[in-house]
C-alpha cells in the first residue's frame, strides 16, 4: 500500500459513505473498482470494515477527514481536482501529505437528524435511484441546500440540464419516501419514458384537449372545427407553404463580407440528429444543398422532454443585417379591443416560421455547415435570424387584416372576441366569426395546434394575464410566484424580485410609493443594511399584488375620470370609469418615484406634477369624444393656478393642460 492513497474524501452518512476512488494505479492495487467517471459505492460505516480495506496509518487518517466534515469544513472545490494532477502531486509530497494531515481535537458525534434531503434522479433505463443526506438541520433554500457535502452548483446544474435530477425534496420521519418516488412520473399517457420527467406543468391543462374532449364538453364550434379540420392536422403537410404576399428579406448593411463561422465538431448522437433533421426537411422541399460561399454553424440544445432541439448560429449573419422597423402590437391595445365581449377564443399557429418563403437573392445567405461536411441553404425562414419575429407578425397581420376588429393576433397568437348583435346571441355570433377565420387561414395554409385552443370560452388566457367580460385580471401564476418569493438577501435578488413585480405594477395602487424603501436599497452607492421598514415594504407589494382588483376594460362611449395623488417621494394616479351596474372601477393605475430635483418642488407643484403624469400616462384615453374630470386632494391648486405670478415651469405645464 501506498502512501499516496492517504487523502480520500468520504463524507459522513448515518448508515452509508459514499466513496469516490480515482483510476490510478494505487486504486488498482487495492482491488478496488477502476473507472474513468467515479464509482458510487457504499461501504457499511464499520470500523473493523475500515480496518480490512485500509491499512491502520490510512485508517487514522480517515477518521480524522471525517471530523473534518462533520465539523463542515470541508470544501467542495477539493472534490473537483483532477486525478492526474492529485496523482503526481502525492508521488512527490507523501510525507509532506501526511504531515498535513494531522489528528484533530475529537469532534462529538452529530445529534440524531430529525428529517432527510432526498434527491430523487432519474436515469433513461434505469431505475429510479434515490440518494439521502441526512442533516440535524434541513436548509429551506437552494443555496444552502447546494452547501452540502456531494453538493454544488456544478454538479447540480450539470446534472439538472441533463435531465438527471428530477426533484429535490425535504422528507420527515413521518413521511414515506416511497410515495413521494412513486408519485413523480406517474403519467402513463405520456409520450416519453417513464423513466424520464414529467410533463412540463404548462402542458398539462392541454394534455387532455382533442376532437373527442371538444365533442364530448358539447362545445358549439365542434361541428365549424370539424369542417376545417385541414387547419388543425396533427402534422404539418410536407410540401413548400404557399407565397402569402410577404417573404422574409435580409438585407445587409453596406461593406458587409461574406458570412462565415467554421463548424465545430459534436458528439456523434447530436450529429445524427441533425443529419436527420436536415434530412427530413430536404424531403418537404424547406432545404437544399447549397454552394453558398456564407456559411453558419449548427448545433443542438436539450429539450426538457428529451431529444435534441437543432440550432443555428447565425451570429455574423444577424450582426451584418439592417433591423426591420416592423411595428409590435401594443399588449394594451390588444387588450382595449376586447372590451363589450363575453366570449372569447384563443388559437395557437403551429410552426409559423416554416410557413414563410425566403425571398430568392437571399437563400445563399442562410446557408448552414453541418458536422458531416454537408451544407445546406434554407428555401423558408429558418430559425435564429435577427428579423424573423417581425417578419412573421406582419404576415399574420397580412392575413388576418380584414377581421382586425374581432381576431386581433399577437405573433403566433389570434384571440377572436364577439358579442350579442340584433336577433343574434354571443354565441351564434362567435361561431360565424370563427368560420370567417379559419376560412382565411384554409386560403392561406395557416395550421392551428389543435392542444392549445381555446373555444367558446367565457375566460381566455391572453399575454400573461386573463381577459373576461369583467376585465382583465393577473395572471394567478405570477401572483403566486410574487407572494411565495423568500425575503432577498442581497441586491441581486432584489432586482430579481422587483423586475417580476414591476410586470404587475398597473394591478397596485401607489406601487411606486410602496417599493420606495427597497429602491433606495438599490442605489449606486447604498449599504446592504436590512432595516424592518424594507420587510415592511416587501410584504406590503406581496398583499397589494395578493389582493389586486380586477380592472376594467376602457369603454370609449362612456366617460373617464382621473385620480391622482403626490407624497413626499412618488406620485401616482388611475384611470376610473363607471361600469354599466353603476360601480366605480378602476381601468388602470400608474405610479413612478420623484427625480432628485422633484423632491425640492413645493407641495401645489407636486400635485400639479402628479396631475401632468397622469395626463400624459392616459393621453391615448383621453382626447376622445368624451368629457373627463381630473380629481385631486390639494385645494390650494385653484389658487395657484389662479396667481397672476406664475413660475415658468408651471405656466409650461398649464400650457400642456391646455391642449
Amino acid at each position: 500500500m501506498k502512501n499516496e492513497t492517504v487523502e480520500q474524501r468520504l463524507p459522513y452518512v448515518k448508515e452509508a459513505v459514499e466513496q469516490w476512488f480515482p483510476p490510478s494505479n494505487e486504486a488498482v492495487e487495492q482491488g478496488l473498482p477502476h473507472s474513468f467517471e467515479a464509482v458510487e459505492q457504499e461501504l457499511p460505516h464499520d470500523d473493523a470494515a475500515g480496518e480490512q480495506e485500509l491499512p491502520p496509518h490510512v485508517n487514522g487518517a480517515v477518521e480524522n477527514e471525517l471530523s473534518r466534515l462533520e465539523e463542515g469544513e470541508a470544501s467542495s472545490s477539493e472534490s473537483d481536482t483532477s486525478v492526474s494532477s492529485r496523482g503526481s502531486r502525492h508521488t512527490k509530497t507523501s510525507r509532506r501529505s501526511q504531515r498535513r494531515l494531522k489528528p484533530r481535537r475529537p469532534v462529538d458525534p452529530p445529534s440524531a437528524p430529525t428529517e432527510s434531503v432526498c434527491t430523487v434522479e432519474y436515469v433513461d433505463g434505469a431505475p429510479n435511484r434515490t440518494r439521502v443526506i441526512e442533516v440535524a438541520s434541513p436548509p429551506r433554500d437552494a443555496k444552502s441546500i447546494t452547501s452540502l457535502p456531494g453538493f454544488s452548483w456544478k454538479k447540480f446544474l450539470r446534472d439538472l440540464k441533463a435531465g438527471d435530477i428530477e426533484q429535490v425534496c425535504l422528507i420527515t420521519d413521518g413521511d414515506p419516501m416511497s410515495h413521494t418516488i412513486n408519485s413523480v412520473g406517474a403519467d402513463d399517457r405520456s409520450s416519453r419514458p417513464k423513466s424520464a420527467e414529467p410533463k412540463s406543468v404548462r402542458e398539462k391543462p392541454f394534455a387532455a384537449q382533442s376532437w373527442e374532449s371538444l365533442k364530448a364538453s358539447g362545445n358549439p364550434i365542434y361541428e365549424t372545427a370539424r369542417e376545417f379540420a385541414v387547419v388543425f392536422p396533427d402534422k404539418i403537410p410536407a410540401e413548400l407553404p404557399a407565397d402569402r404576399g410577404v417573404r422574409h428579406e435580409i438585407d445587409l448593411a453596406p461593406g458587409s463580407k461574406y458570412c462565415v463561422t467554421l463548424q465545430w465538431p459534436l458528439p456523434r448522437d447530436q450529429v445524427k440528429a441533425v443529419d436527420d433533421f436536415f434530412e427530413g426537411r430536404r424531403q418537404v422541399g424547406h432545404v437544399r444543398e447549397s454552394i453558398s460561399p456564407h456559411s453558419s454553424p449548427t448545433f443542438c440544445v436539450k429539450k426538457a422532454t428529451g431529444g435534441w432541439r437543432i440550432v443555428q448560429a447565425f451570429n455574423k449573419l444577424n450582426y451584418a443585417t439592417i433591423p426591420a422597423q416592423t411595428p409590435i402590437p401594443r399588449k394594451d391595445m390588444v387588450l382595449d379591443s376586447m372590451s363589450g365581449s363575453v366570449i372569447y377564443s384563443a388559437i395557437d399557429l403551429t410552426d409559423g416560421f416554416y410557413q414563410i418563403l425566403m425571398r430568392e437573392s437571399d437563400i445563399p445567405l442562410t446557408a448552414v455547415s453541418t458536422p458531416s461536411g454537408m451544407l445546406w441553404e434554407w428555401l423558408v425562414m429558418p430559425q435564429g435570424l435577427k428579423n424573423a419575429p417581425g417578419t412573421f407578425n406582419r404576415m399574420v397581420s397580412h392575413v388576418l387584416r380584414p377581421l382586425r376588429n374581432f381576431a386581433p393576433s399577437y405573433f403566433d397568437d389570434i384571440f377572436v372576441h364577439s358579442r350579442a348583435e340584433g336577433d343574434l346571441s354571443a354565441v351564434e355570433v362567435h361561431v360565424q366569426l370563427l368560420r370567417q377565420v379559419f376560412q382565411v387561414m384554409r386560403e392561406n395554409k395557416l395550421y392551428a395546434n389543435l392542444k392549445k385552443r381555446v373555444f367558446c370560452a367565457p375566460e381566455i388566457p391572453v399575454l400573461g394575464c386573463y381577459v373576461s367580460k369583467n376585465g382583465v385580471r393577473a395572471d394567478p401564476e405570477k401572483i403566486s410566484s410574487i407572494c411565495s418569493w423568500p425575503t432577498p438577501t442581497s441586491p441581486t435578488e432584489l432586482r430579481q424580485w422587483l423586475g417580476l413585480a414591476n410586470y404587475l405594477h398597473k394591478y397596485t395602487k401607489d406601487y411606486a410609493g410602496l417599493i420606495q424603501p427597497l429602491s433606495s436599497l438599490l442605489k449606486k452607492d447604498a449599504t446592504w443594511l436590512r432595516r424592518p421598514e424594507h420587510q415592511a415594504a416587501f410584504d406590503s407589494v406581496k398583499k397589494s399584488l395578493a389582493s389586486a382588483p380586477i380592472l376594467m376594460l376602457p369603454d370609449d362611449s362612456k366617460p373617464f375620470h382621473v385620480v391622482c395623488d403626490a407624497s413626499d417621494f412618488a406620485i401616482g394616479c388611475a384611470l376610473m370609469q363607471f361600469d354599466d351596474e353603476g360601480r366605480e372601477r378602476v381601468v388602470s393605475y400608474q405610479s413612478r418615484q420623484m427625480k432628485p430635483a422633484e423632491h425640492n418642488y413645493p407641495v401645489h407643484d407636486k400635485e400639479l406634477l402628479a396631475m401632468r403624469y397622469a395626463l400624459i400616462k392616459f393621453r391615448v384615453y383621453l382626447l376622445g369624444e368624451q368629457t373627463f374630470a381630473v380629481y385631486t386632494d390639494h385645494t390650494s391648486l385653484r389658487t395657484a393656478m389662479k396667481s397672476p405670478h406664475l413660475s415658468q415651469r408651471m405656466a409650461r405645464w398649464l400650457s400642456f393642460f391646455a391642449e
